[in-house]
């Protein structure tokens, strides 16, 4: 009865964090230069998050954090971040988010079995497998040079779930989700320096309030994840973030206005299918 309830509140951490994470991944690509909203929203979460863990360690004294796990985290973040750019660069927003999401549900899942020890069901296996079926309609007949970027991002997102799900285990759960966006904005921030230091002031000077907000729902979003993580196995808790596709299909055809929204939305219905398979495996 207690894993149970574990497992409820999991998917509904990870339901709730689907939509803040599709929410500000719309204002990305809204953004006319996406390395450089991506590196701001990091910049405002880090911030808010050391801030977080200053307070908490004057408070209650320094939290308990596997660091090095948090620096690993944040080390992946940067591929994260500059594929994803690339990726809005190339395609549509309901086309580009669910690949990245969905193909990075299926890598964190084999990833947590295969590190982490993860249990999942028959049925859950089958749930996921009727995402990625769900993606494949997606990306029929779509130039393949296109897709690698945002295969790319799953890549990223399966390596850094498996990552993160070991560290929070081992640490305060919210604590390391803290600690993952301090460390990923201080690697980001590094190259930003290094490879754009010219474009920085002024992008932030007149992007701080889109920043500001993408950097929120981004810290709140993860922090629900991660600690889910702490909850359920790796590849069920990414499995229901990823329901956040359904909300690019439909923001893509209605709010940005994108073509081909029948396909897209056929691809996210079965995705859905696959989620509910994969809960009921459960």
């Amino acid at each position: 009865m207690l894993y149970s309830r574990c497992v409820i509140l999991a998917a509904g951490l990870a339901l709730m964090a689907a939509v803040l994470h599709a929410t500000w991944n719309i204002v990305v690509k809204q953004t006319g230069d996406r390395f450089l909203a991506l590196w701001s929203q990091f910049l405002f979460s880090g911030s808010l998050a050391l801030v977080g863990l200053i307070g908490w360690t004057i408070v209650d004294g320094p939290p308990n954090i596997a660091w090095w796990w948090s620096i690993s985290s944040g080390c992946g973040h940067l591929p994260y971040v500059l594929l994803l750019a690339r990726a809005y660069d190339k395609n549509d927003f309901s086309l580009t988010y669910p690949i990245a999401r969905g193909a990075g549900a299926l890598s964190s899942a084999v990833l947590g079995l295969i590190f982490l020890g993860d249990d999942l069901s028959a049925l859950s296996m089958a749930g996921i497998a009727i995402v990625i079926f769900g993606l494949w309609v997606l990306v029929l007949g779509q130039p393949m040079n296109n897709i690698f970027p945002a295969l790319g991002v799953a890549a990223t997102i399966g390596i850094y779930s498996v990552v993160d799900a070991h560290g929070a285990r081992n640490s305060d759960a919210v604590a390391f989700a803290l600690s993952v966006f301090v460390s990923g904005a201080t690697t980001i921030t590094i190259w930003a320096l290094i490879t754009r230091a010219k474009d920085l002031k002024k992008f932030v000077a007149t992007q701080w309030k889109p920043a500001a907000f993408g950097g929120t729902m981004s810290i709140i979003a993860y922090s629900m994840v991660v600690y889910a993580f702490t909850l359920a196995p790796v590849g069920y808790v990414a499995t229901m973030r990823e329901s956040s596709v359904v909300i690019a299909a439909l923001a893509g055809w209605k709010y940005l206005k994108e073509d081909d929204h029948k396909r897209r939305l056929i691809s996210a219905t079965v995705v859905v299918l696959g989620l509910i398979v994969l809960v009921a495996g459960r």
